[in-house]
């Protein structure tokens, strides 16, 4: 068996990131997608490394999650300790109050109690789906009278319970009483499981802070709230990798590079307030880099940050077109030429075979199909290269007066080559596979929440001869060579590009209506006439209406619920932005941007990297 320095670094990343969904006009969440992932998917990602103590991953949060689950965790406590309002009002049918009887409303919940994968979530519960096969005749407004309040209420107890992580299922008795109970659940019984909700809610961060204190997980960051900053600091960048992109009627957006910076700030700030700590590294929002993006991830000092191969491939293609064909490119990590800070690309397609493939496959095949490509990769680079050491690995020789980093402009143990390319120093390892995808979005696909896959994949890779199971900051510790980068394309993790967020013209049209209400807010904020607190809300709110989500949405190829949903929440934040600003909103917020006509895989949650 080999040793652990003659293995292959292995690093999975997941990402954790949902948007603001609390509509800041009432106060209450329009929808309930931060604590339902939270119940499942960060309860149950957190559970699967504690149960493998040689389980190790990197786990990245946005800041904007970190504080929504705190706020829902706080505002459930309060309910089950005052009868103060519930945050969420799919969550508020756990609560003792009677189903609106509005008929509009009472159908948005019974609609909302039906909003599950259909085969994985509903299918496996025989009870779930014979409420489910009563209520979708009734889901019309003509007809929602006849849909009882216990049935209503007996459908939200499944709706949570389908949504509870695996390791909650097995392992929490109540739960258990409750699903052998089927039907007919009590006051009682409702308020158990909002109990439960709540603990669950609010363990989320102690536990990956534990995790993080104990070596097993590395925590990341993301800006503020999940911007493009490429695009904040120049919506030319868009024309990166697609030269012809129509771009948004302003020029630019005012201030944008201020603002990438203060979404910087802020992240370091809500991260260590969260985990008593700084974060070492930082998955910029949706992996969406340029130069001018990792200068500045650089300078407020992340160690390293990380994005996609297929924004890789594109940079090295406009460099040197022979290393975007050379497999050897990939998987390793890079620096730009005088900066300190590491870049690594993820492995898009084996990222995108947990994404998308694998939610088909039976858990234990998954594993080893997953494992087995490593492997192959682990062998196909010990021909080709020395395995990392440790982090006292030599530096490479350098001329007098020169020290490591220095050499004549080259990245601190690099020689130059005849051909004038640079070659890793005797003694370094250049490559180390990173598997990132999020977090949360993929699970429901798979039987069991992924159970049965992510117990083997961990198991697996902590006991193979070939692979190391570590994080991105130790592979910047322990000395694997960065290669320069020397030329960068703009683009993301979804198809190499930014397409995803500007150039429709409902997304440049957001981008227009953003644009005009940063204006409206910089003459507020020129004219002094808001106190600190007050000062402090409006960039707050600014921040919330500068995420990538909205326009992640628009579009006809998306959904048209979730693009109706996504499109008033987006105007609706603006809105709220205006009038902390103590201005009249434009007539325009109260015209849609976008209409939805499409059915994408995964109903558009997840992209893969490279268009079919």
């Amino acid at each position: 068996m080999r040793s652990n320095y003659q293995k292959l670094p292995v690093v999975l990343l997941w990402h954790m990131h949902q948007p603001q969904y609390r509509d800041a006009l009432t106060g209450r969440y329009v929808l309930p997608w931060t604590y339902l992932h939270a119940i499942k998917d960060y309860t149950d990602m957190a559970a699967h490394m504690e149960a493998n103590p040689a389980a190790r991953a990197v786990v990245n949060f946005t800041p904007v999650l970190l504080e929504q689950l705190e706020e829902i965790a706080h505002r459930v406590g309060e309910h089950l300790r005052t009868g103060s309002p519930l945050p969420d009002p799919v969550l508020a049918l756990l609560g003792p109050d009677a189903v609106p009887a509005e008929p509009a409303e009472r159908l948005d919940l019974l609609r909302a109690c039906l909003r599950a994968q259909r085969k994985q979530m509903i299918e496996r519960f025989g009870p779930y789906l014979e409420l489910a096969t009563l209520a979708e005749p009734l889901a019309t407004l003509e007809r929602v009278s006849y849909a009882s309040d216990q049935l209503i209420h007996d459908l939200a107890v499944w709706y949570h319970l389908a949504w509870l992580g695996e390791t909650v299922r097995r392992s929490d008795t109540f739960v258990s009483s409750l699903t052998q109970q089927g039907r007919a659940f009590t006051d009682g019984q409702r308020r158990e499981l909002l109990s439960l909700i709540g603990q669950l809610v609010d363990s989320i961060v102690p536990r990956y802070r534990k995790l993080s204190e104990r070596g097993q997980c590395e925590l990341s960051v993301t800006p503020y709230g999940h911007p493009i900053v490429p695009l904040l600091l120049d919506f030319q960048a868009a024309r990166d990798a697609v030269p012809n992109m129509p771009l948004p009627q302003h020029l630019s957006y005012p201030g944008g590079a201020e603002r990438a910076q203060w979404h910087i700030r802020e992240s370091l700030r809500v991260f260590k307030r969260a985990f008593g700590s700084d974060p070492g590294g930082c998955w910029p929002s949706e992996g969406a880099i340029s130069r001018s993006t990792l200068e500045l991830l650089d300078q407020a000092g992340f160690k390293w940050a990380a994005t996609s191969a297929n924004v890789l491939q594109g940079a090295l293609a406009r460099h040197d077109p022979k290393a975007a064909r050379d497999s050897g490119s990939y998987n390793r990590p890079y620096r730009l030429p005088g900066g300190s800070m590491v870049e690594f690309f993820r492995d898009d397609t084996l990222s995108d075979l947990i994404g998308f493939t694998y939610a088909s496959w039976h858990g234990d095949d998954a594993a080893h199909n997953l494992v087995n490509e490593l492997a192959h990769l682990a062998r196909q680079y010990s021909d080709s290269e020395p395995r990392i050491h440790d982090a006292a690995a030599a530096p490479a020789e350098t001329s007098a007066g020169e020290t490591a980093g220095e050499t004549s402009g080259k990245t601190a143990g690099e020689t130059e080559s005849p051909a004038g390319a640079a070659r890793p120093s005797q003694g370094r390892a250049r490559h180390a596979v990173l598997i990132a995808l999020d977090g949360e979005n993929a699970w429901e696909h798979y039987p069991f929440n992924g159970y049965y896959f992510l117990r083997a994949l961990y198991s697996l890779l902590a006991a193979h001869p070939l692979l190391e199971l570590t994080t991105l900051s130790d592979c910047v510790a322990r000395g694997i060579e960065p290669a320069p980068l020397q030329a960068v394309v703009a683009g993301s993790w979804v198809h190499g590009t930014l397409a995803t967020w500007m150039g429709d013209p409902a997304k440049n049209r957001a981008w227009d209506l953003l644009c005009e209400a940063k204006i409206a807010f910089d003459g507020v904020m020129a004219a002094g006439t808001l106190d600190a607190a007050q000062r402090t809300a409006v960039e707050h709110q600014l921040a919330l209406c500068e995420s990538s989500d909205w326009f992640w949405w628009f579009g006809d190829y998306n959904p048209a619920e979730a693009v109706s949903q996504f499109d008033s929440l987006y105007r609706r934040q603006l809105v709220v932005l205006y009038r902390l600003l103590g201005l009249p909103p434009p007539d325009s917020l109260a015209q849609p941007i976008s209409v939805g006509r499409g059915s994408p895989e995964h109903g558009g949650v997840m992209r893969r990297a490279y268009a079919r």
